[in-house]
């Protein structure tokens, strides 16, 4: 009889790929099951709006042909039975944090990747039981004391657990090693291994490489020619090797940013500077939960024809303050976009973060004198508004019957795809990436 020893390498890694299955959808269903258990459902950024995008859609919806990232009338096209929910962020985070909380009471080695996955390495979890113990474990108890669904992959490396997590779906739990590689992927179009995106597909396909088995046994240096250091990289994935480890060390972001679709286009540059102003506010919040400054302003202006255009503007000092960032934002709009021109969508993106405690910041002799006074009042702001609600306080900017004003109380919050919503310790507003 084996011993649970047996079941662990005496060299490698065992890594665990939770995915949480149609996360958003499922947490509703956990709330209310008699409103949203087993009935098509969909999570939308802007129910009422006419170009709302669903950010996730149940199975049952899915069944019926309505997908992650359709627009609402479109779902409500394929069909017209399906139950539309306005998110609820802080919701999703607390049921997020349970979850990983589960895993990590079998293993200290967990990297959170999004509010509805995480890498768990138990290679030193002997005492828990085999790794599909541990797996099924994680997988009853995620499903008994949360009522969600996940699908576990199971494998030497994180590359094969993601893969592996991808291959069940709902409640599935894979195993992938890497002998297994050849006989289970490598018929796959290359385009099927986490990591390899449709352009570089398309690319390796000129190159007469269409399969993950040509990718596997590729001509190393004709790879390195067309993509450089990620020619290498690319073989190694297509033979499953991966020697990343599982960093608990949450990354800090590269960037924050928030877009949204207007309910009506919009041309004077009075409507979108109301606009900027409460996502400036947005963003600026986001960014002191994480204590972070950042260096660099970007606005996204796209126009009804989907035309999109970008412009950043790099700060005379890093800051968090929303005047600061909202003055950029207007500035940017004003020299870059025609007046009169119409506008579907607006965004703000602050880039080059860094610690604020560690920003050397270059400040003159008034801002010097204002900043911790302006610190403390915006912290006393943002302390008031987690605990009152959006509302609680509101520039006169933001004060307005026009939608896009974009005021928010503890049921309507704006989305975007970032992963600092994980660790907000109060309420935010973020977007759910399921691929799930």
């Amino acid at each position: 009889m084996k011993k649970v020893d047996d079941f662990y390498p005496a060299r490698g890694r065992i890594v665990l790929h939770i995915d949480m299955n149609a996360f958003y959808c499922s947490v509703h269903e956990a709330e209310d099951p008699d409103t949203y258990k087993g009935k098509p459902c969909a999570v939308a950024g802007s129910v009422e709006q006419r170009r709302g995008i669903l950010v996730t859609a149940s199975y049952a919806a899915r069944a019926k042909g309505v997908r992650t990232g359709m627009q609402v009338r479109e779902a409500l096209k394929r069909c017209p039975e399906l139950l539309l929910i306005q998110p609820d962020f802080a919701l999703y985070r607390q049921y997020s944090k349970r979850f990983v909380k589960i895993v990590e009471s079998y293993t200290p080695l967990v990297q959170v990747m999004s509010i509805d996955e995480c890498y768990a390495d138990i290679t030193g979890s002997k005492q828990f039981g085999t790794p599909i113990e541990i797996a099924r474990s994680i997988q009853r108890r995620i499903r008994e004391e949360l009522s969600l669904p996940c699908s576990i992959g199971l494998a030497p490396n994180k590359l094969l657990a993601k893969v592996a997590s991808d291959m069940k779906k709902p409640n599935g739990l894979t195993v992938l090693r890497r002998r297994d590689v050849p006989q289970l992927l490598w018929d796959k179009p290359c385009s099927y291994m986490y990591g390899i995106g449709a352009k570089t597909a398309a690319k390796l396909e000129k190159l007469g490489i269409r399969t993950l088995g040509q990718l596997a046994k590729a001509d190393e240096r004709l790879l390195s020619d067309r993509f450089g250091i990620m020619g290498p990289a690319l073989i190694r994935a297509a033979n499953g090797i991966d020697d990343s480890p599982v960093n608990p060390e949450r990354e800090p972001n590269k960037s924050i940013g928030h877009t949204t679709t207007l309910p009506e286009n919009i041309t004077a540059y009075e409507e979108a500077s109301r606009v900027y102003l409460n996502i400036a506010d947005q963003v600026c919040r986001r960014l002191r939960r994480q204590k972070l400054v950042a260096h660099t302003v970007q606005i996204t202006i796209r126009d009804p024809g989907m035309k999109t255009i970008t412009r950043s503007q790099t700060l005379n000092s890093p800051t968090d303050d929303v005047r600061e960032v909202y003055k950029a934002a207007c500035e940017l709009h004003r020299t870059q976009w025609k007046e009169g021109k119409e506008i579907r969508l607006l965004g703000i993106t602050l880039q080059g973060l860094e610690e604020k405690d560690r920003a050397a910041r270059q400040l003159d002799l008034f801002s010097y004198e204002e900043a911790p006074k302006r610190d403390k009042l915006l912290a006393t702001m943002d302390r008031l508004r987690d605990k009152f609600g959006e509302s609680s306080l509101l520039t006169a900017g933001m004060l307005s019957e026009d939608p896009s004003a974009l005021i928010r109380d503890h049921k309507r919050r704006g989305t975007s795809l970032q992963k600092d919503m994980l660790w907000a310790e109060n309420e935010g507003s973020g977007e759910e990436n399921d691929p799930s």
